[in-house]
């Protein structure tokens, strides 16, 4: 049995859509120790213009850091993957967005169910294992700081310009679970290639959680022929919740609308 959620607004969210864009699904993926604090007003603001919005919240999530500690990244992409599936089954067609480890997710998904996935977005997604002493002694670390507090870990607590915005972000992060992550980073970049829908990363100038570098790797890697890149020059980390976020929205829904209207009937 999961366990209740217990942080405000981290409850999961869904929209049936209607009128032209109802038949088409958007699946968007929070972070790593995140919730639907940081991705459900983008998704209402899809499900406004008509779109069939999931925003899943992943397991361990919203509820406890220990109920982290005992998931893994398996266990994260296989309950999107069952979202993917149940809008495969109902929608016409589907475009996943991912914030952060939920870029990743996309990422993994758009390369590895590449006929399910019309349209990618990512949002300063981590695809290489970060530089410092913390990661590459993770593996011991793991087993001597069960806990680490996110400043220490390298994830500052609410990385975004605007004063007052809180995204909700677990206080301690689970070594364990934040080393299944590292862990994937390296197959997900090598798998970039396979990356083939039209894709939209969105990177923030300036990032204290991940580095910039990994998006701009993103755009360099991608089998995607319609590859495109938004700049956020006046947001951190969590760009959709911060200065940009109307730019945010709007450029993703432009982008979902233009890539996905060949198809409509």
């Amino acid at each position: 049995m999961e366990a209740a959620v217990s942080i405000p607004g981290a409850e999961p969210w869904s929209a049936v859509g209607r009128g032209r864009r109802g038949a088409d699904g958007v699946i968007l993926v929070h972070g790593f120790t995140g919730n639907p604090v940081g991705t459900r007003p983008l998704g209402q603001h899809l499900a406004a213009q008509g779109y069939s919005v999931e925003v899943p919240l992943l397991p361990g999530h919203g509820t406890s850091h220990h109920d982290l500690a005992r998931t893994r990244y398996a266990d994260w992409y296989a309950a999107v993957e069952r979202v993917l599936e149940h809008l495969v089954s109902r929608c016409r067609q589907v475009a996943i967005i991912g914030h952060s480890m939920g870029g990743t997710i996309a990422l993994d998904l758009a390369a590895r169910r590449a006929d399910d996935i019309a349209a990618a977005v990512v949002i300063n997604p981590p695809v290489r294992i970060p530089p410092g002493p913390l990661s590459r002694l993770s593996g011991i670390l793991q087993y001597v700081v069960p806990f680490a507090p996110r400043e220490l870990a390298g994830m500052p607590a609410d990385d975004i310009a605007l004063d007052g915005v809180e995204e909700g972000s677990y206080a301690l992060v689970p070594a364990r679970a934040a080393r299944s992550l590292l862990l994937e980073l390296d197959r997900v970049r090598a798998g970039l290639l396979d990356v083939t829908a039209p894709l939209l990363v969105v990177r923030s100038r300036e990032d204290h959680t991940v580095a910039p570098s990994n998006a701009l790797e993103v755009l360099e890697l991608a089998g995607s022929r319609d590859l495109r890149e938004l700049v956020c020059h006046d947001s951190y980390h969590v760009p959709q919740l911060d200065e940009d976020g109307p730019l945010v929205a709007d450029t993703i829904s432009a982008f979902l609308d233009e890539v996905l209207e060949p198809w409509r009937s």
